[in-house]
């Protein structure tokens, strides 16, 4: 071979490799996805910053998930070979870490509409979240210029996943007037002309690759069935959440055709998790219909407390909280939501140790000291 050819080969294949950027998710989402945006909105009722969340993730402190270990989304994210997205309001975030590990925007209490969760006082809406994407595009745009800012942004993949709030946070308390604004239709089409929009946005700022992620049986949360009669699941709920879902995929398949070059997909989850709570024992766990994480006869405790006792075994609670899933649950789903949808490696890196710390309560649980 010419050494002009193996010159050239050579300065064609630096540029390729050189120049080729690392597939990164931009995740946007409320509690269930959230890992830290939270705990630095000082003046934010909906926190995961206290003993006991994060007692099975890494050092065992808060660390802003509402959870005691991962996200379905770090589980996905780690088996797929996408890296962890920080958490935007995380002051260590830097134009190189979000080129390396993208961005989540993720915030308990966040919903589609603005309005919702607004008895927290601080939560980034949807809107909001997309508003600091912006700022996130404008950070890298300085840092490597238009061109590859716009492949960086095309080349990634995108998570939605919100919905709930603006349910339980909204529309179904009364202190909120889309309560009486609105019936069951026309508050579902209400959110998905919302929704829409939102998704037109960001597929205009460059989002080829989105998936978004449905309601689960939300009427089978412990918070849910407590504030019953009956202290079964609410119907009710779990029939908006159904609704919920069917006009959200169709919603993605028409964006899907009608957007250039856009393969959004809808992530329907309500039936892998709706079989675990209705059968616990035939996946390992012993209780789904109350939180690992509660406050003795006080229910509901909406949050788990540094005055909260544990569960014996956490690994066999579905809950962790009155809203959330356990680490142990959120592996479950994910694992089923990973054959469910067929996702594949995508960077060919080495996913994190999944296994967090033994899932035994702790002998101090009963009476936690202020570091957790």
């Amino acid at each position: 071979m010419k050494l002009e050819l193996v010159v050239a080969l050579t300065i064609w294949m630096a540029g390729i490799l050189g120049g080729e950027c690392k597939v990164v998710q931009f995740i946007f989402g409320d509690s269930l996805s959230d890992v830290g945006n939270n705990m630095h909105l000082s003046k934010s009722l909906a926190q995961a910053s206290l003993p006991w969340y994060g007692i099975d993730f890494g050092n065992g402190l808060p660390n802003g998930r509402f959870t005691n270990g991962r996200t379905v989304a770090d589980i996905i994210g780690d088996s797929t070979g996408l890296p962890r997205p920080p958490a935007f309001l995380d002051p260590s975030l830097t134009e190189d870490l979000i080129l390396e590990n993208g961005v989540n925007y993720a915030s308990g209490g966040g919903g589609i509409l603005n309005e919702t969760g607004g008895y927290f006082i601080q939560r980034l809406s949807l809107n909001k979240q997309i508003e600091l994407f912006q700022g996130t595009q404008r950070m890298i745009i300085n840092k490597i210029g238009e061109e590859k800012s716009k492949r960086f942004f095309q080349e990634s993949q995108y998570v939605v996943a919100l919905g709930s709030n603006d349910f339980i946070n909204n529309y179904l308390m009364p202190v909120y007037s889309d309560s009486w604004k609105y019936n069951d239709q026309t508050f579902i089409d209400y959110l998905m002309s919302t929704l829409e929009g939102q998704l037109r946005k960001l597929h205009s700022l460059g989002a080829r690759e989105l998936i978004v992620f449905g309601l689960g049986p939300m009427g089978c949360i412990p918070l849910q069935r407590v504030l019953s009669t009956t202290g079964e699941c609410q119907e009710k709920t779990n029939k908006l959440a159904l609704a919920f879902n069917k006009a959200s995929s169709k919603l993605l398949d028409k964006l899907s055709t009608r957007l250039a070059n856009a393969s959004f997909k809808f992530g329907d989850a309500y039936d892998v998790v709706n079989d675990v709570i209705s059968n616990p024992y035939k996946y390992g766990f012993n209780n789904s219909d109350s939180p690992c994480c509660s406050f003795g006869q006080i229910r509901p405790a909406l949050t788990c407390l540094p005055a909260s006792t544990l569960c014996e075994d956490r690994s066999k609670y579905v809950f962790w909280d009155e809203y959330h899933p356990s680490d142990s649950a959120n592996e479950l789903i994910a694992r089923e939501l990973i054959k469910k949808f067929g996702f594949t490696r995508v960077n060919g890196t080495k996913a994190p140790a999944s296994a967090p710390s033994p899932a035994m309560a702790p002998s101090h649980a009963l009476a936690p000291s202020p570091e957790g």
